[in-house]
């Protein structure tokens, strides 16, 4: 009798256990989170449609990896029966890291309410900024185990700013409403997710697959596209640095192009004193950019490696250019010279093959995809640019202080546009 009572109650606890797990799972914040994205055809800016507001409302923003907020224009339909405008010295307005009152002369509304916080916020295309007034709503976002998206989950008092419609005039998409910022800030949307989400195991990562019909990430790894492909498996490391801004830099300590090393000034490959020189990331920069010594030296030296294919004239931005006739396809684009960034140590190289290095600029034109920055030395030497990302999985593991980076999915047949957006029921 005492052996039956034994194993009625082992099995009793170990159901009882099964069962108190499970509830657990399902009332458990979520850990991992998914946004969408889109390339704008014309303006060639990654778009994203985040959920705002009560009732929610899909709203589309431009993505900004080193903006330090969300803002969008609340002047015309800002419609929400949970917004709110922190009061002047607020807690709010110290995480905002606002010292100005804002005053409001035309009648309450969202973006307009006297003594509460005033904040800059920016178009990053042209750079054009202006007050805006911090405020705070609902953000629903939606969950994932990084192969499907899952339920929407909501933040209850996402801070962001109210900015003026004048933002959205020139140089963004005519469909967007904002700017949503990535960098490294207290009220970037990362942050704020961590904030949020820190008790349930929230790590402070987010990840970029940049395609036309791309993803983005929050929360750390695995994630998956299809054919059931773990993107996270070939990511090669180096450290991640922190611009003066908030913006997101690595070390470049050389370039290769077909294994050799391109003479370039390497100073420029430093971040001075003053914050200047260094290699950046950038979201807004369709291609990639390089002050002009180093842009002199990687297409002179790419043009001597592809010397037996012949130059046509170049089309703007670019400065080189060939017949697309001319080239051989491959499972990662056109067969060129490999572009190879040496990073902080000289095992670890970020491999651009040529579906990331050369671009049909015209009909018939093909062209090195990279920009003349210029002799001015006032930012980064090198800003690797969306177009050089696209379909490679780029990581920002804050918690690690470390970037992340896979190359070109393309070898592994899959690419950021085969993320499943079927919702999992």
């Amino acid at each position: 009798m005492a052996s039956s009572f034994l194993l009625f109650l082992l099995i009793f606890l170990s159901v009882s256990s099964f069962i108190l797990l499970s509830e657990s799972q399902k009332t458990s914040k979520p850990n991992r989170f998914v946004l969408q994205l889109q390339k704008d055809p014309k303006t060639k800016l990654y778009v994203t449609n985040i959920y705002k507001r009560t009732p929610s409302q899909k709203v589309p923003f431009v993505v900004d990896l080193n903006g330090r907020l969300l803002w969008v224009t609340c002047e015309k339909s800002y419609r929400s029966s949970t917004y709110r405008a922190p009061r002047c010295h607020s807690t709010q307005c110290s995480r905002a890291d606002s010292h100005y009152c804002h005053i409001c002369s035309t009648r309450d509304g969202p973006g307009c309410h006297n003594n509460t916080c005033g904040v800059i916020s920016m178009n990053p295309v042209t750079g054009l900024t202006a007050m805006s007034e911090l405020a705070q709503d609902v953000l629903s976002i939606q969950s994932t185990q990084g192969s499907n998206p899952g339920p929407m989950v909501r933040v209850p008092q996402f801070l962001f700013t109210c900015a003026p419609s004048l933002l959205l005039q020139r140089g963004l998409p005519s469909t967007v409403q904002g700017v949503v910022g990535l960098g490294h800030s207290l009220i970037s949307l990362p942050t704020q997710l961590t904030s949020h989400f820190w008790s349930a195991g929230f790590a402070p990562v987010f990840a970029l697959c940049l395609a036309p019909n791309g993803v983005m990430f929050f929360g750390d790894s695995p994630y998956y596209m299809l054919p059931n492909v773990d993107i996270t498996r070939p990511l090669s490391y180096t450290p991640l640095i922190i611009g003066p801004q908030g913006e997101y830099y690595m070390e470049v300590k050389s370039i290769k192009i077909n294994d050799k090393e391109v003479p370039i000034d390497t100073a420029l490959l430093s971040i001075n004193k003053q914050g200047i020189g260094g290699t950046k990331l950038s979201t807004i920069n369709p291609y990639t950019i390089l002050h002009h010594s180093i842009f002199k030296g990687v297409t002179q030296f790419f043009s001597k490696e592809l010397s037996a294919i012949p130059q046509v004239k170049p089309v703007a931005p670019f400065g080189v250019c060939f017949n697309s006739k001319s080239f051989k396809n491959s499972r990662v684009g056109p067969g060129v010279p490999n572009i190879d960034l040496v990073l902080h140590d000289k095992h670890v190289m970020w491999r651009i093959y040529g579906a990331n290095s050369i671009v049909e600029a015209a009909p018939g034109v093909s062209c090195l995809a990279f920009v003349d920055g210029g002799m001015e030395n006032n930012g980064a030497s090198i800003i690797i640019g969306a177009y050089q990302m696209e379909n490679n999985l780029v990581q920002f593991d804050k918690a690690r202080s470390r970037l992340g980076f896979s190359s070109s999915l393309l070898f592994y047949k899959t690419s950021c546009n085969n993320f499943n957006f079927t919702a999992i029921p």
